[in-house]
């Protein structure tokens, strides 16, 4: 894959990546200004397009922030793409047998405040679903400061400590390794580790 597609966010790595030179975290703001480009918009008209602010939307561009899910929601939808496009170049042919392999620790990380999420299968473009493994640093449910919503359904398995799992319209549950919950998620959702190391999980999210 082009290295111009995914290289390194300035400063924010996962902290397993010490040890191999060889992931390079994924410059999304990077990205996002090549698709607005390409689309021949300005940033007020993204701004418009996607419902986020234009000092916001510089600011990703600029790799000072960091998009959260919600974000790159709002940003597939105001650019007309699908969200796994903002990280991988559109594929010229479309294969008619696919597969990718990510192996451990080689997914592209992509951390936020609440997550550090690590991105897999990010070789196929076009997906139906996007598949990321997640550490939940988020603590307390303060920390997000609104619901996490997007369009879609989305699967979750705890790989290791324990979650709090929050939703919109059902009393909180804590889930403990191997446990899992599909829900649609549109409906509001987040996750707060309750385990002392900070919780690993296995996010599906599909269309």
């Amino acid at each position: 894959m082009p290295e111009d597609i995914y290289d390194e966010y300035p400063s924010l790595t996962l902290a397993k990546e010490a040890a191999d030179q060889n992931i390079e975290p994924l410059k999304l703001g990077e990205r996002i200004k090549d698709i607005r480009g390409k689309l021949g918009i300005t940033l007020e008209e993204a701004s418009q397009r996607t419902g986020l602010a234009r000092s916001t939307l510089s600011k990703i561009e600029n790799e000072q922030i960091s998009p959260t899910f919600q974000a790159m929601q709002k940003l597939a939808l105001g650019l007309q793409i699908d969200m796994p496009q903002l990280f991988e170049p559109p594929r010229k042919k479309v294969a008619t047998g696919r597969r990718d392999i990510t192996k451990n620790l080689q997914g592209k990380p992509h951390p936020t405040p609440t997550y550090e999420h690590e991105l897999l299968a990010t070789q196929l473009s076009n997906k139906k679903m996007m598949p990321f493994k997640s550490q939940v640093h988020a603590r307390n449910f303060e920390e997000y400061g609104d619901w996490v919503r997007h369009d879609g359904e989305e699967f979750l398995l705890i790989l290791s400590g324990s979650v709090m799992f929050y939703s919109e319209f059902y009393e909180p549950v804590e889930l403990s390794e191997g446990d899992s919950v599909y829900y649609d998620a549109n409906m509001g959702h987040m996750l707060i580790s309750t385990s002392e190391q900070d919780a690993n999980i296995l996010w599906v999210t599909a269309k």
